[in-house]
């Protein structure tokens, strides 16, 4: 199963100039970059409010390139009622957000 939903994704990188495509990619790299930061951060301080703050930013970078399973996992992070523990949640952030990063990456290639 693709990290991205390819209707979103797809229609991106078909309707947007290549070069407007990338510099999106890049700012969501700096995005993802800064959000995982933060989420690291407030878990390691133990601020829910701050950890469910940046997972809803990182929810919504997702969402808006198609990212889908990484969208997913930052919205379990985020809500209130749910009970894993950042400990649980950021190993599978970080590895949907390299899953998307790689394929949209390939996608500034096709």
């Amino acid at each position: 199963m693709s990290a991205l939903d390819p209707e979103v994704a797809g229609q991106l990188a078909e309707d947007l100039p290549p070069e407007v495509f990338r510099r999106i990619i890049a700012t969501f790299e700096d995005d993802l970059g800064r959000l995982t930061r933060e989420l690291q951060a407030a878990a390691a301080a133990s601020d829910i409010t701050l950890y469910r703050r940046a997972a809803h930013s990182l929810a919504g970078a997702a969402a808006a390139v198609g990212a889908r399973r990484l969208e997913a996992e930052a919205r379990i992070a985020m809500d209130p009622r749910q009970p894993e523990a950042p400990s649980s949640v950021l190993p599978r952030l970080t590895a949907e957000s390299t899953a998307a990063l790689t394929e949209l990456q390939a996608l500034t290639r096709a």
